[in-house]
């Protein structure tokens, strides 16, 4: 099969949505895929720049990069998205590579939704089927139902990009052939907006449109080429006697009751384990503002519990290679949740793999609850959304605290763990797609 990827993000841009892609593009081959990718010029993308990724590329995939209109158009508020500076371009490379008719299918692995309405429009040109892969919902309901937490961007601009969603998912949708998805509450929340979804224009009894939840991959190939280089981070000295606890990832309203739990054990606890009194958290690239313009979101909860001396957050993201290194070099790591059932940390793996004592704490409805209660490599403190902060941290200094006021290392099952590697479900996608291409000639001949 030959598939061409859309990811208008891609190394050395180092931006969250093209990981999946970058990690699974070595091993599609050994399952009988045949992968092209169609992307965006790095240096036209509001994204920090890191050569690393790109120097783990497989040589053999061909990469088509394409000049989208520059970043002097995000100036001008509305028109500075990269799904609208780069559609013309995508669209008319996209046509170039799709006349021949070399290619099955088409999959979408980008956040950029508007990105996505190519899709029915390249398949009535070519005849090519599609797929998607949701690793953020394109239309959400959180905002809507948590009315007092202030969306990315405010509330006017995200009212917009949300009308112009809510237009366009239903009919790309109405012509894909499948679904990926990173978490399992997604494909369940398109068939109870779209329950046509679960018939899809067909009366056969298997019409429904077929979904595979795949999380981001995991592989220690990454983690081990950072740790034998030369690469360092600038974020803290794990040589000068402190204790560092990291996580790097974005912070935000949604996750203030994750973070909240975790500060309440630790203001109960400082004062009786003079260990802690040489603890320092950091919270890095917790805003996807430009550099240097981030709010910080984690600092004033810190204030709030007397831990304003002992937790550090930097806004700024760092390179890829950089987040790797300072995983490697903490003495323990933490991952706060949302409380938004739905959601599903996508770098959760690389702090599986790195071997260091983790506290995550996440909606009981979270995947990744049942992700390491099933292979280990941490801790899972599951919380509701009515739990009061004192109520989490009691559970956080109970079940995740050593009694020198450490965090308690569990080790991660190898075995449980293999199914989430990135060969593993290079194995799951293609399989799927190859799905989607039979049920799609079964449609065709039924018309």
């Amino acid at each position: 099969m030959r598939i061409l990827i859309i990811s208008p993000h891609f190394p050395p841009s180092n931006a969250a949505d093209m990981h999946r892609v970058r990690m699974l593009l070595p091993h599609l081959a050994s399952h009988g895929i045949a992968a092209e990718v169609l992307c965006v010029e790095a240096d036209q993308v509001a994204a920090p720049k890191d050569p690393w990724l790109e120097e783990g590329l497989p040589g053999d995939v061909p990469v088509h990069r394409v000049r989208a209109l520059g970043l002097e158009w995000r100036r001008i508020p509305g028109l500075g998205t990269l799904t609208f500076r780069a559609m013309s371009a995508i669209r008319r490379k996209g046509h170039e590579l799709l006349e021949g008719g070399r290619f099955d299918l088409v999959y979408f692995s980008t956040t950029q939704f508007g990105i996505h309405v190519l899709g029915p429009e390249w398949k009535k040109r070519h005849g090519v089927a599609f797929a998607m892969d949701y690793q953020d919902p394109w239309v959400s309901d959180y905002y809507r139902n948590n009315p007092g937490v202030t969306p990315p961007g405010g509330k006017l601009k995200y009212a917009v990009s949300s009308w112009f969603a809510g237009r366009q998912e239903p009919s790309v949708l109405g012509a894909c052939s499948g679904i990926t998805s990173v978490s399992p509450a997604y494909p369940e929340q398109l068939r109870a907006r779209y329950p046509w979804l679960s018939d899809h224009g067909n009366k056969e009894p298997d019409s429904s449109l077929p979904s595979i939840v795949l999380p981001f991959p995991g592989d220690s190939v990454d983690l081990e080429r950072v740790r034998h280089s030369a690469i360092r981070q600038q974020v803290f000295d794990p040589a000068d006697g402190l204790q560092h606890w990291v996580y790097i990832g974005r912070g935000g309203e949604d996750m203030v009751l994750a973070v909240s739990g975790i500060f309440s054990a630790l203001a109960r606890l400082k004062d009786r384990h003079p260990a802690l009194q040489r603890l320092r958290l950091h919270f890095i690239g917790t805003s996807y503002a430009s550099q240097g313009k981030g709010e910080k979101t984690i600092e004033p909860i810190a204030t709030r519990y007397g831990l304003q001396e002992m937790v550090k957050e930097h806004t700024d993201r760092i390179p890829y290679s950089q987040t790797l290194r300072c995983l490697l070099d903490a003495d323990a790591l933490i991952v706060p949740g949302s409380d938004d059932p739905g959601y599903t940390a996508s770098k959760i793996y690389p702090y599986l793999l790195a071997g260091k004592p983790l506290l995550t704490v996440f909606h009981e409805e979270s995947s990744v609850v049942s992700l390491i209660r099933k292979t280990g490599g941490g801790v899972v403190i599951p919380f509701h959304n009515h739990d009061t902060p004192e109520d989490i941290g009691a559970r956080v200094a109970a079940e995740a605290m050593n009694p020198d006021g450490t965090l308690r290392q569990v080790p991660l099952n190898q075995e449980a763990f293999a199914a989430h590697t990135a060969r593993h479900q290079a194995g799951l996608l293609a399989e799927f797609l190859h799905r989607c291409l039979t049920r799609e000639a079964r449609e065709t001949a039924t018309a």
